[in-house]
């Protein structure tokens, strides 16, 4: 595969549009940690983004950041972090669980729309997303959104961007807002309860008045492999409270009091606090070194033990939940069972499984994105065909 690296948008419209004329496909990537999304992709060139990097402009007092899309995630956290802000939506880090390697790009985290444990009260990465930049399938270069939610210009194209996957243009510029970073953070531990009992206390805990950021569920199956086995013995609820100290404090314990009716609690400060919900985050127990088909299924929160349940009787799954029960990470320990996995979800009452990981065998026969309903379907294409009327940009990759 050759790899085409343009350093402006001018270059990267050009060779757009001498692709565009001619037919040839193009894969689009950023820092290859997230290649395995979706279905394979069949191109000898691969225009990536990584030398149009850089932030733009940036003011931690307006809270907004607009950056090249090339630039690397980390870099973007560290600046952040310097400033006391950061990425509300908490992105995971695929290359674990993917077994991938190279440096994760912010135009990869807002193509992908990855989102974290904080996505439950903070919103998807597009939620966060106010402006972009990119080349459509004509070459043309495309600006939709601002730096201010005001500037409504644009904005449902900006959403219709984030979470493309480069089907519908390639990516040069994001623009993004970045609230401040909580001062601390504690995360209260129920243990031994089953997956039922778990979804009904984390239903329980997101009620109170006491701002519950991150709420999952870690089966006995998977507890031993968080904190190097120091999460207290069975299984566990972990609910996360984030803020001032003070505050932190006192919600904790209101939180405590309330949650002490259901199962024993213990408290992790925030060293371990921290360190827990990046493991939740970026799926540890499944970064097993293995293409054992991994699930991310986006449910009603109150469905996801179900499926799990249902799923048990008749296939090989360890799952664990995040999003108060609404995210379930699934390893199959055989074949995907896409059928098998989206018939049950299509029974309690419909959700999206999408095939993060398997082996290259498995993808082919697999289509790794929930199948859309045929009224969308036709939409989806209609736009494709607006956006990429060639269909260069990663054909087949979304279907």
């Amino acid at each position: 595969m050759i790899d085409l690296m343009p350093t402006s948008e001018e270059q990267a419209a050009a060779i757009v549009l001498a692709h565009a004329e001619t037919n040839r496909p193009l894969a689009i990537c950023g820092g290859d940690t997230r290649s395995g999304f979706g279905n394979a992709v069949a191109s000898e060139d691969r225009l990536r983004s990584t030398r149009l990097s850089g932030i733009v402009a940036y003011n931690p007092g307006e809270m907004v950041m607009t950056v090249r899309s090339g630039t690397p995630l980390a870099e973007v956290e560290a600046v952040l972090s310097q400033n006391g802000q950061m990425l509300a939506f908490e992105p995971m880090d695929h290359r674990p669980v993917m077994r991938r390697s190279g440096e994760p790009t912010i135009g990869g985290v807002f193509a992908a729309n990855v989102s974290g444990p904080r996505r439950l009260i903070a919103g998807a990465a597009r939620d966060s997303l106010l402006g972009v930049r990119f080349i459509n399938g004509r070459g043309e270069i495309i600006k939709a959104g601002g730096r201010v939610m005001k500037n409504v210009t644009g904005l449902d194209l900006v959403k219709l961007v984030a979470g493309s996957h480069g089907t519908l243009g390639f990516l040069t510029e994001v623009t993004f807002r970045v609230p401040p970073r909580p001062k601390t953070e504690q995360t209260l531990v129920l243990s031994g309860l089953n997956d039922a009992e778990a979804a009904n206390a984390m239903a329980a805990a997101m009620a109170l008045p006491v701002e519950v950021s991150s709420a999952a569920h870690l089966p006995l199956t998977v507890t031993w492999k968080f904190l190097a086995g120091k999460l207290p013995e069975g299984e566990a609820t972990v609910l996360r409270v984030e803020g001032l100290a003070g505050s932190v404090d006192v919600r904790i314990e209101k939180l405590a009091a309330v949650m002490s009716a259901f199962a024993t609690v213990t408290r992790l400060d925030e060293p371990e606090s921290q360190r827990l919900w990046q493991e939740i985050r970026d799926v540890l127990p499944y970064a097993d070194g293995t293409t054992r088909p991994v699930w991310r299924v986006s449910v009603a929160p109150g469905t996801g033990h179900q499926l799990v349940a249902a799923l048990r009787l008749e296939a090989g799954v360890d799952a664990f939940y995040d999003w108060q029960g609404g995210l379930v990470w699934m390893r199959m320990e055989a074949d995907p069972e896409a059928e098998l996995v989206r018939r049950f979800i299509k029974a309690l009452g419909g959700g999206h499984a999408t095939l993060i990981r398997a082996s290259a065998v498995a993808r082919a026969a697999t289509a790794a994105f929930h199948p859309e309903p045929e009224a969308v379907a036709m939409l989806s294409r209609r736009v494709k065909e607006k956006f990429d009327p060639a269909g260069i940009f990663n054909p087949g990759k979304m279907g």
